[in-house]
């Protein structure tokens, strides 16, 4: 099997491992701020769950990207 393939894999797996351990946090930093949604801390942790949902939006991107250029590579 070639680099490529297994950086791939890594990437993927790196990235799934990190965003499932982060995802408890996320729902309790969204359980605080339905409760309270006026305090200056919802802001905070509101900004955090938006970076969290555009963080996993690029690695979902960019793990197609690795496997489509795998694909290319090893059978075009």
């Amino acid at each position: 099997m070639d680099i490529l393939l297994w950086i791939s894999i890594g990437f993927i797996i790196i990235g799934f491992v990190v965003l499932t351990s982060m995802k408890k946090g996320m729902e309790s930093k969204l359980d605080f701020i339905t409760a309270n949604r006026e305090e200056e801390e919802s802001l905070t942790k509101s900004k955090s769950i938006i970076w969290w949902i555009v963080s996993t939006t690029a690695w979902g991107i960019v793990s197609m990207i690795l496997i489509v250029w795998w694909f290319h590579n090893h059978f075009g």
